[in-house]
Parts: C-alpha cells; structure tokens; sequence
C-alpha cells in the first residue's frame, strides 16, 4: 500500500473532537466565568479603593481625625464626595446572597480608613433585605468592632428592618441585646424602633428606657432621649406622661432630650384636631 493510501487510511481512521452547538460553537474557555462570592467581594474592596484612593485630601483627613479623637484614620472626603464616587460600584455589586454581602462588608470593615467603614454602612443599607434574623450576630459584631457612635448609628438602618421582619423572634433578641456587656449593642436595643411611629412597641420603649436609665453612659443617656423624642412625634403625650410618672432615675439629658419638641408638638395640632388624639 502506498504512502499516501496509508495516510488517507489514518485520517479516515480518526475521530474528530466532538463539538455541541453547530460547527461555530463557542469553546469553554471563551465564556466569562461566574465570579465565586468571596472573588466578586474581593473586587468589589479593590474598585472601591481604586475610586478613593485619588480623592484624598491630607489636610482634611487630619481635621476628620480630630474630629473623631484621633480614634481612625481617613483618606479625607466629605460624604457628598465619597458617595458619588462609589455609587455606581454599589449599584453594580448585586450580591447574590447574604453572604456575599456579608464577604463585602467585611472586607471593607478591614480596611484601615473609616471612609470604607461608611462604604460598608451604605452597601448595608442598600442590600439590607438580602439579611435575616440568622445575620443578626454577624451585625452586632460589626456593632462591636471599630466602634463609635457614627458607625454604630448608621448600622441601624439594616438592625432595624431586620428585627422588624422576625417579629417576635427579633424582640426577644432585643430582649438579649438591651442586656449585653457593650454598652454599644445596648444602645442598638433602644434605638432600633426609631421611625416606626404607630408600631412602635412602647412597651418595650419605656421598658428599655427604664432599665437603661440608671447607666452614667453618655451614649446610653441620649439614646433614651433620642428614641423618646422620635416616638413623640407621633404621641407626644405618652412620652409627656412617662416622663412624669416614671420612678427610674432619667438624667437631665435623657429628659432634656426627649422633651426637646413638645413645644412645637402642642403648637402642632391641625384645626379640629382632637386635644386627646394620640392618648
């Protein structure tokens, strides 16, 4: 047989790959690969120090910091500034799941500039239906790290709805938290029904406030007073009247704080309102 027959035996005798999808089809290696939860986090941190990093201003960072008690260290931006520049990171991110969000935001939380502490807060506050109950720990243990009033404030905006939507299942956690060893996480507990107004659970409001009343905490102090004079909005008179028969030991602040507006709320009143609508 000759050269070529043997040749053209071979190549008849081979059997070509195997293709799916037509003679075009597209390699696998062609496709883009779905990012892993903890690679799309991890450059979701990357972008967001890349829009930063640029608009840092040494001089305001200095003042921030002192500020803040020279406790944390900033890249130097107003909020207008840093927000619009990662807007559209956050917009973008979609975690699938709370525990993509989660890989995110502690990522950020690492990260040594409180500017990316405020990112975190902001991706919460976006994606904050993505969590549950079972995430509650996970938020009080932001709570706890890296603490000051401007992150443990801003980290209400996701405790809130979350405790809301387990029900009684989340009262009973803050049933827990009012009791914790921070006094931070405590003060989470009397802050987390601010703007529910008529579903307000007032008696766990005057309860916590009762319980926490004897604390010499400053933070503690003008949370009772804050989430008092939040709830007066919509009854002015309940938080009058638990200020005048309570026997807990509110200090001047807390009363101060709380009563702050009943002038304007008594002036308030629409025409033909009721003198006692809101008892």
């Amino acid at each position: 047989m000759s050269t070529e027959k043997q040749n053209k035996r071979g190549r008849r005798g081979r059997r070509a790959p195997e293709q799916t999808g037509g003679a075009a089809a597209t390699p696998p290696a062609a496709k883009i690969p779905r990012r892993e939860p903890c690679e799309k986090a991890a450059a979701l941190v990357c972008a967001v120090r890349a829009a930063l990093e640029p608009l840092a201003d040494a001089k305001r960072a200095r003042e921030m910091r002192a500020y803040m008690r020279g406790m944390f260290e900033y890249l130097g931006m107003g909020t207008p500034v840093r927000r619009a520049a990662v807007a559209p990171l956050i917009r973008a991110f979609r975690p699938a799941d709370a525990s993509e969000l989660r890989q995110a935001v502690e990522g950020l939380w690492r990260m040594r500039e409180r500017e990316y502490q405020y990112v975190a807060l902001d991706l919460l506050a976006r994606y904050e239906r993505l969590l549950s109950l079972g995430d509650l720990p996970w938020l009080v243990d932001r709570v706890q790290e890296k603490s000051w009033w401007d992150t443990v404030d801003a980290l209400l905006k996701a405790i809130g709805p979350v405790v809301e939507r387990a029900g009684a299942k989340g009262k009973r956690a803050m049933d827990a938290a009012v009791k914790h060893r921070n006094f931070w996480v405590r003060r989470i507990a009397m802050l987390h029904q601010l703007g529910l107004r008529e579903t307000t659970d007032t008696k766990r409001l005057f309860g916590y406030a009762e319980r926490l009343a004897p604390e010499g905490e400053f933070f503690i102090r003008k949370a009772i007073g804050w989430a008092l004079r939040d709830y007066a909005w919509f009854n002015w008179r309940a938080v009058e009247r638990f200020l005048k028969t309570t026997r807990a030991p509110l200090s001047g602040l807390t009363v101060r704080e709380a009563s702050k507006n009943f002038g304007a709320l008594r002036r308030r009143r629409s025409p033909g309102e009721s003198p006692d609508r809101g008892r």
